[in-house]
């Protein structure tokens, strides 16, 4: 017998019950060839090529869906960072790039595109300067469109002019949109050591060093990892850290299968596959609640970092198991606003901004979809990123800051983004300023073991 019965039963129930699926296959796209001296033959070639390309990928993923049973949330894209592509051309506000791309993915029946992008970690090119100057208008004109700023890596340390323009990006990409909460900073990150071959949104991108195309698969199942350990209440953490590992061998087999697939049907190669435990607003799909479940009364609680440096752990352990292309972020994500569990926490009190810091150094990325009150300055939005980028450099992994600033809100007041976005509280931030630290630009060098050569 190929399966037992058990084994059948179980696999239904992952995804009937405990809501796995396939959160995303991302189709990478390289842009280079695309780049001219003429912005309108520039944003011509992009379009073409991403209809040659990218055409057959929403209908390769509703087949996939419909002979496999696997429910598959989105169809993306990422592309190489605009930065890089429209640099070629005199143009000096990037906002058409994101018009042009919008439209077309937008012709094509995808949900995200990822790439309006710029690398900018150890210092600035002129396209990179044209970009990020051009994301507040371009967000706030666009629908589907992502985009990524890493500013930080442990090889080059953090740019910390980079660190202070963003605080003021974000600011005005929330004033953009005041009248939907704020909503155009969901769409926008700021990276330490930002991977090239990440499918999640809003951070995803095709690096340089990646080839002509692939297909990248992002893959989460807390509502999966949480009911395999609902029978192992009072079990030791030895137990405990076996069955998520082994659990999170089944999710990635599973996504390596519809990887595969999806690429083969495509004709590109296959990736990468990101086993990330990205949660959504539904009862039952959170992160937090498998930290509760471990025997936390509530999220954020003293315990709480070390449950979540096993659950990271497992989940990496468990997915390189199971496949030799796993990549991208891959761990446990832990967003606000998109995981009903951790906003109960926040509501509770037991989350906050402080903790989610302590958090980062042990999760897959950063602090993630966390509103605070409309007033705080960009100074103070700068320096919660100086902070992030520094755990991620010094602990050379990758973490971010997705944070909107909801225009005419306070803490404790509610903001709203919809879908997967969910709803969060606005969180409070400290009220003394740290101005003349920002204000000092340059950089913070990059940590002594960083030197490997």
């Amino acid at each position: 017998m190929l399966f037992t019965p058990f084994e059948i039963q179980e696999t239904m129930d992952m995804f009937l019950k405990f809501k796995l699926d396939i959160r995303a296959i991302t189709l990478g796209i390289s842009l280079l060839d695309c780049a001219s001296p003429s912005g309108k033959e520039t944003r011509r070639k992009i379009r073409d090529k991403l209809l040659a390309v990218a055409g057959p990928l929403v209908s390769t993923g509703r087949d996939i869906e419909a002979e496999y049973g696997i429910p598959i949330i989105n169809r993306r894209i990422s592309l190489t960072p605009i930065a890089i592509v429209a640099a070629a051309s005199g143009d000096e506000d990037y906002t058409p790039y994101a018009e042009t791309i919008d439209s077309t993915v937008a012709e094509l029946g995808i949900d995200f595109a990822g790439g309006f992008s710029a690398l900018v970690q150890k210092g600035f090119t002129s396209g990179d300067r044209k970009l990020i100057d051009s994301i507040p208008r371009a967000l706030s004109v666009t629908e589907r469109v992502c985009s990524s700023v890493n500013a930080a890596s442990t090889k080059s340390g953090i740019n910390m002019n980079a660190v202070d323009l963003m605080g003021r990006i974000i600011k005005k990409t929330a004033e953009y949109s005041a009248s939907r909460d704020g909503i155009g900073c969901a769409k926008l990150v700021v990276f330490c050591n930002a991977p090239e071959d990440n499918p999640f949104m809003a951070g995803a991108f095709h690096g340089p060093g990646e080839g002509e195309s692939c297909l990248n698969v992002g893959v989460s199942g807390p509502g999966v990892i949480k009911a395999a350990l609902e029978p192992h209440r009072g079990e030791g953490f030895d137990r405990i850290a076996d069955v998520i590992k082994k659990t999170a061998f089944k999710i990635t087999r599973m996504g390596q299968l519809v990887g595969m697939e999806a690429a083969r049907r495509l004709g590109v190669p296959f990736g990468i596959l990101d086993l990330s435990l990205a949660p959504t607003p539904e009862i039952g799909d959170s992160v937090a609640q498998i930290l509760e479940e471990m025997g936390l009364e509530s999220a954020g609680i003293h315990g709480t970092t070390a449950a979540l440096a096993l659950l990271t752990d497992m989940v990496k352990k468990g997915g390189v198991m199971a496949s030799t292309g796993v990549g991208g972020l891959s761990g446990a994500f832990i967003p606000v606003s998109e995981d009903a569990g951790m906003v109960r926490a926040v509501e509770k009190g037991t989350i906050t901004l402080d903790k989610l810091e302590a958090m980062t150094s042990v999760c897959s990325v950063g602090l993630d979809m966390i509103a605070i009150p409309g007033d705080t300055s960009a100074a103070t939005i700068s320096a919660i990123i100086a902070d992030e980028m520094a755990i991620g450099m010094v602990n050379n992994k990758t973490t971010a800051v997705r944070i909107i600033p909801v225009p005419g809100k306070k803490a404790g007041d509610w903001a709203e983004f919809g879908g997967l976005l969910g709803g969060a509280p606005v969180m409070a931030v400290h009220n003394s300023g740290s101005d003349a630290f920002i204000s000092r630009g340059g950089r913070i060098p990059a940590p002594i073991h960083s030197f490997r050569n």
